[in-house]
């Protein structure tokens, strides 16, 4: 029983580590007042460049670097449609996701079979050897350990710094932010480039963390999840971590349960998480609705 615990627990922070990462990256884009549904494919993109990377070079560090950097990039592609050239969002997200999904598929197809060491396990002194709770809490990789720290981070600029305040009145009204001597299109960029960066680093965890492998679509959905869990967090960069630890146990019960072989279709077991974000949308989705930025989705037709 208590192995049971420990390794749901365990599951559910490895597994939300990605979707904490990704949720970060759609809620800082949503707080600019930019809906990006193109996030599956960025995250899809950092995946098998930071794969790739480390097959080359050997190194995990360069491999999560090279991630955020390939999924700033990409994502930069979808900044200028939709903040450039006022294209429509929800449609350019889509475009650029089946993009992000069909290039890392070409780029990764050399690489489908090989196994890196990827990131290490570092076991906290003391703490790991806990007993129940001290693999599961104090043994991860150094992507899991800085998840709730980049949330409390984005927490903190958007809240308490200048810069972030200009960005949620971006989100909010970016006409009055432009009266106001604001840039929103700068403002808007700045922003897409950290979702990127974040996009990046929760597809590198996938490949380079947790499989130490590459295969197509490995993010399976969970770029869409992300758009869930902005819901139902408030767009609060803090209930997010919550909210990923939530869905990552959602992740990690349908694997311990077809692990023990337990007698439900594996098909039923693997549509949990996305039930759970189909019940997110359907009891947030219209409660919450104030908490969402006034502009959200909205496209800026003043000047640079």
């Amino acid at each position: 029983m208590f192995g049971l615990v420990r390794g749901l627990l365990s599951g559910a922070i490895v597994s939300g580590t990605p979707l904490l990462y990704a949720t970060l990256a759609e809620l800082i884009s949503e707080r600019a007042g930019i809906v990006n549904l193109g996030l599956e494919g960025v995250m899809l993109v950092g995946a098998v460049v930071g794969f790739i990377t480390s097959v080359s070079t050997g190194s995990a560090t360069l491999a999560v670097a090279a991630a955020g950097l390939a999924g700033a990039l990409f994502n930069m592609i979808f900044a200028f449609l939709v903040i450039s050239r006022r294209a429509n969002q929800l449609a350019s997200g889509l475009a650029l996701m089946f993009c992000g999904v069909g290039l890392s598929a070409l780029l990764g197809a050399p690489y489908i079979g090989s196994r890196i060491s990827g990131l290490e396990e570092i076991r906290i002194p003391g703490l790991a050897d806990l007993p129940l709770l001290g693999p599961a809490l104090f043994a991860h990789d150094a992507l899991v350990y800085l998840a709730a720290p980049a949330a409390i981070l984005l927490w903190w600029v958007l809240f308490f710094t200048r810069w972030g305040l200009s960005l949620r009145a971006v989100g909010e009204n970016p006409v009055a932010a432009f009266a106001a001597g604001r840039n929103p299109h700068r403002l808007q960029y700045q922003a897409l480039v950290v979702a990127g960066i974040l996009g990046g680093l929760a597809g590198a965890h996938l490949s380079v963390g947790v499989a130490k492998a590459w295969a197509e679509w490995m993010t399976a959905g969970r770029g869409f999840i992300a758009v869930a869990l902005v819901i139902f967090s408030k767009w609060h960069p803090l209930r997010a971590i919550g909210g990923a630890l939530l869905f990552g146990g959602a992740i990690s019960l349908q694997l311990q349960m077809q692990a023990l072989g337990v007698p439900i279709s594996a098909f039923l077991l693997d549509m949990l998480p996305y039930v759970l974000s189909l019940v997110v949308l359907a009891v947030w989705g219209g409660k919450r609705r104030h908490a969402a930025p006034g502009s959200l989705g909205r496209v800026f037709q003043g000047t640079e």
